[in-house]
């Protein structure tokens, strides 16, 4: 999988809002302040496609960018945890995400993000099991690797997966990321590409 061509389509309120298409559509989500808007930027290749913010929780709607005019729609949706707004806010935007985990049918797969520095989050636990028990695909991203040696890396992801194993019988796909050196990039990108090519055999 190549990116030729991204750039941003739609902001929607609601689910409801969102473009009426076929194309398949891979959301990503995440902590308020895991590197999102970075990732989306490196993936893309685009510094300046997703904005990022020196404040946590600027994604507020539901962002679609088109990928090489149509083949496929990245989807930017609001991070969850601290932000600072007001709690009827993120009700709000907890609304938005579970609307559109479970309604959208063109969501092919959920990538979750999560800080590689920090152990397992009881809110990122929250989201996946939700997501398990609705049968939404889902992967792992590890944000931030830049930040540690490869031993401490290593470290922090098999401690993941054990923890995952405690309560999975499986494991879900993992990429481990940084935004700043370009690395998992070819990785995920291939991963989305094998999705794509798998539902046109169907």
């Amino acid at each position: 999988m190549n990116i030729t061509n991204a750039k941003f389509l739609v902001s929607s309120a609601k689910v409801t809002q969102c473009p009426n298409s076929k194309q398949p559509e891979f959301a990503f989500i995440g902590r308020s302040n895991v590197g999102k808007s970075s990732l989306i930027n490196m993936l893309c290749n685009q510094k300046g496609l997703a904005k990022v913010s020196a404040t946590p929780g600027k994604t507020q709607l539901i962002n679609h960018f088109d990928i090489n005019n149509g083949e496929w729609y990245l989807v930017d949706l609001p991070g969850y945890g601290y932000a600072k707004v007001p709690l009827g806010e993120k009700a709000k935007f907890q609304s938005i995400i579970t609307d559109y985990a479970l309604k959208r049918e063109q969501l092919t797969s959920f990538f979750v993000l999560v800080d590689v520095r920090h152990p397992m989050q009881t809110i990122d636990r929250n989201f996946m099991e939700f997501l398990g028990l609705h049968g939404v695909p889902f992967s792992i991203i590890f944000t931030k690797a830049d930040k540690l040696n490869e031993a401490q890396v290593q470290k922090s992801v098999d401690a993941y997966k054990a923890e995952m194993l405690k309560t999975w019988q499986s494991l879900p796909p993992m990429f481990v990321t940084s935004s700043a050196k370009f690395k998992g990039r070819d990785l995920i990108l291939g991963y989305i590409g094998s999705v794509i090519s798998n539902l046109e055999q169907r």
